[in-house]
């Protein structure tokens, strides 16, 4: 059984500290719904990236070509009181085309707990890191948030999502040459809806709370 990548020194101490309670909204932009995700339960896929391909991120953009990152070997996350709950990951690389034909970069990172609570508990670990690593958050619900990010030179957004036992992190970026004025829009609209494909393509139930609120 494989173990998951240590959070580091700062998780540790946020841990010990106990530190991982909800964490507020943060400054700049919020989404109008304030809920609590919790009840949905999901399952494991070996093809993340043909859930991307059920309807278009973005009208007139188009998926290119896929590479499905996906483990089925249990792995452990570091849990309360010494305990070691397991948790399965599946995501996609992707490039998404625009209507120039110009590519944009998506990655999808799906962790599927065994369990709500463990699942609960690393969102909120992740939050707290994000915020120390200096991320400026803007929450879309108490279960959601984006913040800005750079890769080589490429203006890009990331958004964490949890929804009852599956931790979602999808990361976008704009093409070679963009500005971050630009994109922030369509960045928006990319990862929103692949995180809403991918949690409804994970879904083993229709009880589900709804995608994220649209944040610009």
């Amino acid at each position: 059984m494989g173990r998951a990548r240590g959070w580091g020194p700062v998780a540790v101490a946020l841990l010990v500290a106990g530190a991982v309670g909800c964490s507020g909204a943060a400054d700049g932009e919020s989404g109008n719904r304030k809920e609590i995700r919790g009840h949905s339960e999901h399952r494991w896929t070996s093809e993340p990236c043909e859930l991307l391909e059920r309807e278009p991120l973005v009208e007139g953009y188009e998926v290119g070509s896929t590479t499905n990152s996906a483990d089925p070997d249990a792995q452990e996350d570091i849990g309360e009181n010494g305990a070691r709950p397991l948790y399965q990951v599946t995501g996609c690389r992707t490039a998404v085309f625009d209507p120039d034909r110009e590519p944009w970069k998506l990655d999808t990172t799906a962790r599927v707990y065994e369990d709500l609570e463990p699942a609960l508990r690393a969102f909120r670990i992740r939050k707290d890191l994000d915020r120390v690593r200096g991320h400026k958050q803007s929450e879309l619900d108490d279960s959601a948030y984006w913040f800005p990010v750079e890769e080589g030179g490429l203006p890009g957004r990331t958004l964490l999502m949890r929804d009852g036992n599956l931790l979602l992190t999808v990361s976008a970026y704009g093409p070679y040459g963009s500005r971050k004025d630009e994109v922030q829009e369509t960045l928006g609209q990319i990862v929103e809806n692949a995180a809403k494909l991918t949690e409804a393509g994970l879904r083993t139930h229709d009880a589900s709370a709804p995608p994220p609120t649209p944040s610009r």
